[in-house]
């Protein structure tokens, strides 16, 4: 269990979050989504200990995480930034190894569940001397996936992972990933701007507009019991774009 207790953080004296109170159930897949300055990137910062709040309370499993030894804790974390964040300079291996290698962790047991990762996300082993640059769009995703799965997290953040993808490609990841998620019952926090994709992902959709939390509950919630005449505005906003695809379409 994850719980947000009233929250706030602020960045360059402006806040990210408002006194932000959220909870997310062990083993599902929660989406933020939201306008781009809603506070959903500082969320995930925020849990994975990266940044510390200003105020309130970051519980997991019933556990303050900056009275905790936060390396320790980080090794439960795995984070997927925007465009699988890859460094140019390393290679694939290296990129994925580099957690572990800090750790000391044993080179062969790394390797051994490098390989198992790249069956598991459908990556070739014969890209691990390739570098970023040499790669496509899809496979640099997975190889952001595989990093953040190389120590086997418990929570798992993902920071618009296909935000990058072509169409095809996206729609193939999003089918992948959505099979791996129910695989690997992790704990999933995944921040998206499209609807259509956390609707896809996660029962669960937490809505957030200028650093507060607007609305969460079920995609039904939303669109049957909006909280505010900003959720409508925001779900019309997302319904009216898909009609104007499926005109362009035909």
């Amino acid at each position: 269990m994850i719980r947000f207790l009233s929250v706030s953080k602020r960045l360059n004296d402006d806040f990210e979050l408002k006194s932000v109170d959220l909870s997310l159930e062990r083993g599902t897949t929660t989406a933020l989504i939201g306008s781009s300055g809603s506070g959903k990137s500082t969320v995930l910062r925020l849990l994975s200990g990266l940044l510390e709040p200003d105020a309130g309370t970051i519980l997991v499993d019933g556990q303050n995480i900056f009275h905790t030894n936060l390396s320790v804790y980080r090794q439960k974390i795995g984070f997927m930034v925007q465009q699988g964040g890859l460094f140019p300079h390393l290679t694939v291996e290296q990129n994925t190894l580099i957690v572990g290698r800090y750790l000391k962790q044993d080179l062969e047991m790394l390797r051994e569940r490098l390989g198992s990762l790249c069956r598991l996300v459908s990556l070739s082993t014969q890209l691990m001397s390739r570098y970023p640059h040499e790669l496509s769009g899809g496979q640099r995703q997975r190889v952001g996936l595989i990093r953040a799965l190389m120590l086997d997290p418990e929570i798992l953040l993902l920071d618009e992972p296909l935000g990058a993808l072509d169409p095809i490609v996206r729609h193939d990841l999003q089918q992948e990933l959505k099979e791996l998620f129910a695989q690997l019952q992790k704990t999933v926090l995944l921040v998206t701007h499209d609807l259509n994709e956390a609707q896809f992902f996660a029962n669960h959709l937490i809505l957030m507009h200028q650093g507060v939390v607007v609305q969460d509950g079920l995609f039904s919630d939303f669109v049957e019991r909006p909280a505010s005449a900003y959720v409508t505005k925001f779900f019309s906003a997302w319904s009216q774009s898909l009609h104007a695809v499926h005109r362009q379409g035909r």
